[in-house]
């Protein structure tokens, strides 16, 4: 580490320090009352708490994807060798540690398949016999639990591999660290693309056992990583209001955060638009049934708002070099971003329970609240275990000095 990047580090606060605690108390204050609150409501409806357990799984399904954004942007970031990224690589890597955290958000989904999965109740059906027999040994409820319990080790598995050798780099400056993850970041990359798209077909596309696509994993990779990158870039902000990370993470790197999101946003509506223009030229009614319930009963609108306010809105918001590197629009476009993907998940999952009408309510809310109030703790407690920061990284004092072009 040189002088220049020993005084910058030196003149600017790179932990979380009292924030830590803070934070982590009030995620999980936020959590267990709306948990509680969800749980209440949803029993009041009378259903056996199938309303509730949809929701949750909505809501765990958004902030799994955004821990999923994380997992990925790291490997990305160093087979790319990337530099402008350093400075911010800390805070994705604790992004991508609340997974085994969020393994314990998917429990009221595992335990209880059948309220959400028609294949997992005792009569169902949406599974033909036809169906069953092409299907039934991939929707077995045991099996399917597997598989979770084997993508959750494996996400663990890579979120340790780089949490911890970024951190013992900042103990040691031995560089070759650096060459060792670059060099183990491709494998990475597609044990990640294999078991995320497995995943995101395990956890949505089988809630309709009778329709498919081979796309649908990669949409909900997309989706995910849109939404990571409006929370990297809202995390950034509000850490510098508390005085962190000032003169650290600068315009260039908010420039960048905009470029993400704006990149991905044009990525996850072309594969929205792909999938779609696809089902409506062959018109085969195993695949149209899926987007034919999704268009009607009110479900309509929130799919048109989907295509305008989760697309077209944040394109043409996003597209200018003075709105990239204006943070405050930033911080207006990162929130739609996310409230919208979030949308784009109710829109995916919720049919499923109410084909006649859109049940958005407060249970909905509440199990937003209640997952991402354990999600905040999760990534807070994380956070203050260390520098927000990779202090030993070779390349630090590139992304401090970086410029976009």
């Amino acid at each position: 580490m040189n002088e220049q990047t020993t005084a910058t580090l030196g003149a600017a606060r790179i932990d979380l320090g009292d924030l830590g605690p803070r934070l982590f108390r009030g995620g999980l204050v936020v959590g267990f009352a709306a948990l509680a609150a969800a749980v209440a409501l949803g029993w009041r409806d009378g259903d056996q708490l199938r309303h509730f357990s949809f929701s949750w799984l909505v809501s765990f399904a958004f902030f799994l994807s955004i821990s999923l954004g994380a997992l990925v942007f790291l490997p990305i970031q160093y087979v790319t060798r990337s530099s402008w990224s350093v400075v911010v690589r800390r805070l994705a890597e604790v992004i991508a540690m609340a997974l085994p955290f969020l393994a314990i958000l998917a429990l009221p989904v595992l335990l209880n398949l059948g309220r959400v999965y028609d294949w997992a109740s005792p009569q169902p059906r949406l599974l033909t016999p036809d169906l069953a027999a092409h299907k039934a040994p991939f929707l077995d409820p045991t099996f399917f639990v597997v598989r979770w319990v084997f993508y959750f080790a494996v996400w663990t598995w890579l979120a340790l591999f780089y949490w911890r050798t970024s951190r013992r780099q900042d103990r040691t400056r031995d560089a070759a660290l650096t060459r060792r993850l670059v060099n183990r970041s491709g494998a990475a990359i597609l044990i990640f693309a294999l078991t995320c798209s497995l995943a995101g077909m395990d956890l949505l596309m089988t809630l309709d056992p009778a329709w498919f696509s081979t796309i649908f994993g990669v949409y909900y990779w997309a989706g995910g990583f849109v939404a990571f990158s409006a929370v990297l870039t809202l995390i950034t902000v509000g850490l510098q209001r508390s005085g962190r990370l000032v003169g650290i993470v600068t315009a260039e790197h908010f420039h960048d955060y905009g470029k993400l999101m704006f990149a991905f946003t044009f990525f996850w509506a072309y594969l929205a638009f792909s999938q779609y223009m696809l089902y409506w030229y062959s018109n085969i009614p195993e695949e149209t049934a899926w987007y034919l319930v999704r268009q009607q009963s009110g479900w309509q609108r929130l799919g048109l708002l989907l295509v305008v306010g989760a697309f077209l809105l944040p394109f043409a918001g996003l597209i200018s070099r003075f709105a990239k590197r204006s943070r405050p629009l930033l911080v207006f476009w990162a929130v739609w971003i996310i409230v919208l993907q979030w949308f784009n998940l109710y829109w995916v999952a919720m049919p499923v329970f109410s084909p006649d009408h859109v049940p958005l309510g407060p249970v909905d809310l509440s199990c937003f609240l209640a997952v991402g109030g354990f999600w905040i703790a999760s990534v807070s407690r994380l956070a203050a275990a260390d520098r927000l920061v990779p202090v030993g990284d070779p390349r630090l004092q590139d992304s401090l000095s970086f410029e976009n072009a």
